[in-house]
Formats: structure tokens, sequence, C-alpha cells
């Protein structure tokens, strides 16, 4: 199923607004709307008595104020999740109950002081509370609002019976979230193929999407195959792209996919895109943040990593790839280099430059 209702290049607000608002929090979401977002981004994992919540991670030590709370010190652990070894507070470890007493912060304080200046103001949010915020935040604004529901480590959590594929379609089925795709988009997305084909099978409608890294090999497939597992790049050969075509409906690449820096002629695009398109798949990427913590290295402005940088550059550069959708931290970026590359696009003798947009501001 494709989304044809929204705009493209979609504009997504990633975890909400979190380069203005602690992520994940109803502000941030509102904040990600009324700045122009197309759609909105929750990451959704499971709470210990079953409930859907949207945090990044299952371990909460990092955006919440779970380690100060001498009631839960019990809970810290340590376990190993999609191999990888975390300590800390996790959210399958706690009821619903318990995960609504806690607020929420900020991520990278050192980056985001802005945003850090609104933590412990705010609970966390399940996704019913999410796609009613969404459903305010469309009414206000006069316009569909999508959802990009990002579903984190399915196979882990199928693992310590939590099935993600059926507490998500369970959800949506409640909620009737969905069943209009005009009205209300939603887009599902994962590191995971398989539960996405799962939740195919439970005929959930939405846009498929499997996410894709630079680098390793899917969770679900090494804990299935071992070290025979396929790795993301094998998904990224002709080959592997035209067996997605068959059982998904778009990829999302990391940003440095579509980008090659190298060339003696300047930074442009990779053929990525483009080789997609040719098979049916559309791509979206993620994330542009202005920061030059989280820019590529020509984009960069001075030494300071939370610093602004050229973003706009960098942002253009990315959308004149093709892509069908980016995740930003700052929906009104986003929307300012939607309108530059297309500018950019219609105009190529004297259209307008990046530092007319605003540049580095």
């Amino acid at each position: 199923m494709r989304i044809d209702s929204l705009p493209n290049p979609l504009v997504i607000g990633h975890r909400g607004a979190p380069g203005y608002r602690p992520e994940h929090t109803e502000s941030s979401y509102r904040l990600a709307v009324a700045l122009g977002a197309d759609a909105v981004e929750p990451d959704l994992v499971p709470s210990k008595d079953g409930v859907l919540v949207v945090r990044h991670e299952n371990e909460i030590s990092g955006t919440t104020d779970v380690a100060a709370r001498a009631e839960f010190a019990d809970r810290r652990t340590t376990k190993r999740v999609d191999g990888h070894e975390l300590t800390g507070w996790f959210t399958e470890d706690f009821t619903w109950a318990e995960l609504s007493t806690l607020t929420a912060r900020e991520r990278i304080p050192e980056v985001r002081t802005v945003s850090a200046g609104f933590d412990g103001t705010e609970g966390i949010l399940r996704f019913a509370d999410l796609v009613a915020v969404v459903r305010s935040a469309a009414e206000a604004h006069r316009r569909p609002v999508g959802i990009v529901a990002e579903v984190k480590h399915a196979d882990y959590f199928a693992s310590i019976g939590l099935p993600l594929d059926r507490l998500l379609a369970e959800e949506l089925a409640a909620l009737e979230f969905g069943t209009d795709p005009d009205a209300e988009p939603l887009i599902v997305e994962s590191f995971e193929q398989s539960v996405l084909m799962a939740l195919q099978a439970r005929r959930v409608q939405a846009e498929f999407v499997y996410l894709i890294e630079r680098s390793g090999r899917p969770s679900d497939l090494v804990a299935r195959l071992g070290d025979s597992a396929p790795s993301y790049a094998d998904a990224m050969t002709d080959a592997g792209l035209a067996a997605l075509a068959l059982e998904v409906d778009a990829i999302s690449v990391d940003k440095a996919m579509l980008i090659d820096l190298g060339d003696d002629d300047g930074a442009h695009p990779t053929d990525l895109v483009e080789r997609a398109h040719a098979v049916g798949l559309r791509v979206y990427t993620w994330t542009l943040r202005p920061e030059n913590r989280f820019l590529a290295p020509p984009f960069r402005d001075g030494a300071d990593p939370a610093a602004v940088g050229r973003w706009l550059e960098e942002f253009v550069l990315v959308l004149s790839s093709g892509v069908d959708g980016c995740f930003v931290d700052q929906a009104d970026l986003g929307v300012a280099a939607r309108s530059a590359a297309g500018d950019r696009a219609d105009h190529r003798d004297g259209g307008a430059r990046p530092s007319d947009v605003g540049g580095s501001a």
C-alpha cells in the first residue's frame, strides 16, 4: 500500500520536534505539526503489561527521570538486546501505570540546550495518546497529518512474550487509525523485515518501510541465521532492491547513503534513489539536523559541535537525490529545505541559493 495523500518529498517530524522540545512528548509532536511537518514519527516499545509506549529505546534512563526515582532503583539491570549489552531501566520491566509517573528529559542537553529547559515538564506517551494528539493537531491545522510508526526490537520482544506485530495490529484496530489513508495516513517502518511481513499478514493497512543501516546485518536475521545472515549492504544491490520491492513499499536509509562527498567535482547525490525508484520502491532518509555534530564535514561551520552549520546546503543536496521523504528534528527547517530544493529544481539558472533562504542561521 502506498501513501499518496501527503506532499512529496514528505517532511517527517522525527520523534516530534526534538530540536526544540524533549523527544516523544506531546508538546514536541504538536510543535512539529505547527511548524509544517506532514507526518510525525513515534518509536514503539512495549510495557510489561503490553501497552505500546512511545520511546526511542526500551532502555529509558537517557530520556526520562527514572534513574532519579528511588522507588525504581531495584529495576536497574543489564540485558542483551539485539546483540548489544545494555545496563539501565527497561520499559518491559514496568507496567504502564508505573511508566506514566515518569517525566521526559532531553537526550543530548549539551547540544539541545533550549529543549533541555523543558526537562521534567511532561510525562511520556502511549501510542494511543500520540494518535489522539495527531488527530487533534490535524483538526486544528485543517490538513491530514500522518504517523510513521517505527517498530523497535521486534524479534527481542517476541522472544520475551511481547509480540509487537500483534500489539500494534490490535491497537490500530481499536483506534481505527489508518483505515482511511487519505485522512489519516499510516506508514510502518522497522529495521527488521520479518515484523513488517507479520503486520502485513495481520492485514494492517499501511505503507511498509524497511529501514537500512550503512553497515551490519538485520538483528532478526542474525537471530535465525547467525553468520550466514545477509547484510544490509546485500539489500542495496540491484538484485536486493528488486527482491525488497516484492515485499515492502519503501526503504529508509541513512542520509550518508544518498550523498557522495569524495568526488573531485564536489558533493553530489548517489544513484541509490534512482535505482530504488526503478524497481518501484520509494525512498526515505534520516535524519536531517542542523548542528555541526550531525552535518557532513563539508557543511560544518567552525569547531563547536553544538553550533549550527550550513545545514541548508546539506539538506538541499540530500533532497536533490529525489528522495520521497526526510526525517527532521526541526520541521520548519525541513519545510524551508523542501522549498529551497524546489526553487533550485525549478530555476536552475539563477534560482534561490541556500544563503537566500536563511543559510546557516
